[in-house]
């Protein structure tokens, strides 16, 4: 089972045993079932689901015809779900709610981290930097020379590829699993899961069952 949801942010609750446990808001659903995709037609087995509408100053022709086909409008969200066998129970139009997993005790989020701007190797990477005194000037938190370990020797003078250094931290996808399912509130369409999943208050994830 699966859903689509919005991180409403963090707070704590109080488990059977009286203590506290950290744990994240997410607004899950309600979604449409935009697409079902199947072998016949698109080579694959998927369902696109799709969460909150598009302003009607900010819809496109494109958007507009794929969701009139669900006999809905426009979503800002939109993600597809692979399976292995047959999306039988899921037709187009359809809504889905938190309730599909009711059933379930772990799940696995799916976001974008928030991203950290150009960062350094010791923000980055967790380097230690140069010593704090005694003969080095100004360059304290460098991550220190890259020829000796850095060369694609064999395949030319770049930098080997994975090698860490200083660049562009956050903003990508990380999948966080196992979070223990705390609680359902079906009322409200929220989820409250055990610690912090990726991204921003705001941000959206996919949220799936755990396959252990």
């Amino acid at each position: 089972m699966m859903i689509l949801g919005k991180k409403i942010g963090m707070t704590q609750v109080y488990d059977n045993d009286g203590r506290i446990v950290p744990v994240t808001v997410i607004q899950a659903g309600p979604c449409t079932v935009m697409q079902v995709k199947t072998t016949e037609t698109d080579g694959y087995e998927a369902v696109q689901m799709g969460i909150d509408n598009v302003k009607k100053s900010r819809q496109i022709k494109s958007q507009i015809g794929h969701a009139s086909k669900a006999n809905d409008v426009p979503k800002k969200f939109v993600r597809e779900f692979r399976f292995e066998g047959s999306p039988g129970e899921y037709k187009q139009g359809d809504k889905v709610t938190v309730e599909v997993l009711a059933e379930a005790k772990h799940v696995d989020v799916v976001g974008t981290s928030k991203g950290k701007g150009y960062a350094g190797v010791m923000k980055r990477h967790g380097f230690g930097g140069f010593p704090g005194s005694h003969g080095t000037e100004r360059k304290h938190r460098a991550g220190g020379s890259i020829g000796s370990h850095a060369s694609d020797r064999g395949h030319g003078g770049n930098v080997k590829k994975g090698k860490r250094m200083s660049g562009h931290m956050g903003n990508v996808r990380v999948t966080s699993k196992n979070h223990a399912l705390v609680s359902i509130d079906a009322e409200k369409n929220l989820l409250i899961v055990k610690g912090s999943v990726p991204g921003p208050a705001g941000g959206y994830v996919m949220v799936k069952e755990s396959k252990v």
